[in-house]
């Protein structure tokens, strides 16, 4: 006990150098806020935002990462993007941000770590189609950074959730890179009624643009953006979809036309226009050509046919699967892996308060694209046998 005390005397320390080692407009650690209070004992030698980092890394969640689509998917190709390399592009990129800034960090890799935890197999085409699904049912829309948050609150530890604090959990719900912002303030007047509040309007109105409530979270989603809009180009030059050349000539004048000059110019300029202020920003001629090099990524990228050409062929896949997982519950079908890999052990108050249809949305929502396809190949792919 008496080493507990001397590592909680080294924590209190360290929440009482953030004040006079912070910017004024960062986020201290001991202002952290959760849903359910916790021995601060228990936590020894960590402060709470890194705590957060820790639950976030040791999460079912964050293991399948690894065989997530990014952009492409269906793909032969190591070099690719997949999502776990842009959390980690995403956290390096806010971090060096946030130091610079004086900004928290430790609440900056948990926001950046977490932020796509609810990312579908076969990225945001994965997502518009679960979505879709889920309308049908009558569940309402599917979102990434709703499913996110669901996930780390309501789904990890069979129900019980992390009882992440509420600044990393606001992060992680406005996270939204691909709405594009010169300027990002903060809305700090947030407690966790605001939070579900805030999740009740986004599912039923997704284009809502919802502020982070910390500093630290509006870094985050300036450099969710920087992180992928350069790398994205690169992976698609590498897959033959488009030529550096095409890269518009305007964007290359501002921001370079390599990966890694793009996200360079951006984070100086993120930077320097950010200092000794309660905001980020970039330059308005920064913020125009980021502008448009994501209309030229949307364009000719995101929406390339070439990418599409086996959307058809993934639609299908999840709604035969949606169906069989949904009267798998229905007919109490115990022998599903639905049961045997999801519900088995799950809480009585997330079976309770989950309908079939939410169920099956998580279930398949927390896939890697490898084990959707091989639930495909086991469910709904004729088994040749050699007797009866």
């Amino acid at each position: 006990m008496k080493n507990k005390q001397s590592l909680l005397d080294l924590r209190i320390l360290l929440d009482d150098a953030e004040k006079s080692r912070f910017s004024p407009a960062a986020t201290l650690s001991c202002h952290a806020v959760r849903r359910r209070e916790e021995d601060e004992i228990l936590r020894g030698h960590r402060q709470e935002f890194s705590v957060d980092t820790d639950r976030i890394l040791h999460s079912l969640a964050y293991s399948r990462y690894i065989d997530k689509t990014q952009v492409f998917y269906l793909i032969r190709n190591d070099h690719i993007t997949h999502r776990v390399l842009h959390v980690q592009l995403v956290s390096k990129i806010a971090r060096t941000v946030g130091r610079l800034l004086s900004l928290n960090e430790d609440l900056i890799e948990a926001i950046a770590l977490g932020h796509d935890i609810g990312h579908t197999p076969f990225g945001h085409d994965g997502e518009q189609i679960l979505s879709s699904l889920c309308e049908d049912r009558g569940i309402g829309k599917f979102l990434h950074n709703i499913q996110s948050v669901r996930f780390l609150q309501e789904i990890e530890r069979k129900g019980r959730g992390w009882n992440l604090t509420l600044q990393v959990l606001d992060g992680i719900l406005t996270h939204d890179g691909e709405i594009h912002s010169q300027a990002l303030r903060p809305h700090r007047d947030k407690d966790f009624d605001k939070l579900d509040g805030e999740i009740l309007l986004k599912a039923v109105s997704p284009d809502v643009d919802l502020r982070p409530m910390t500093l630290e979270g509006c870094t985050v989603r300036m450099a969710d953006t920087i992180s992928y809009v350069g790398r994205d180009i690169e992976d698609a030059i590498r897959l033959g979809l488009i030529k550096r050349e095409d890269i518009p000539a305007g964007c290359k004048e501002v921001l370079g036309e390599t990966n890694g000059t793009i996200v360079y110019n951006l984070v100086e300029d993120l930077i320097s226009n950010s200092l000794e202020k309660d905001y980020v920003c970039f330059s308005a001629r920064v913020g125009d050509a980021l502008k448009d090099l994501k209309k030229f990524n949307e364009t000719n990228i995101y929406k390339n046919y070439k990418v599409k050409e086996q959307n058809y062929k993934i639609r299908l896949m999840f709604e035969l699967l949606f169906e069989k997982y949904i009267k798998d519950i229905e007919n109490g079908n115990e022998e599903s892996d639905i049961y045997m890999g999801f519900l088995d052990g799950m809480s009585y108050e997330y079976r309770d308060q989950t309908p079939p249809a939410g169920i099956v949305r998580d279930f398949i929502a927390g896939m890697t694209d490898e084990y959707f396809l091989s639930q495909c190949h086991k469910n709904l792919v004729p088994r040749v046998v050699t007797d009866l």
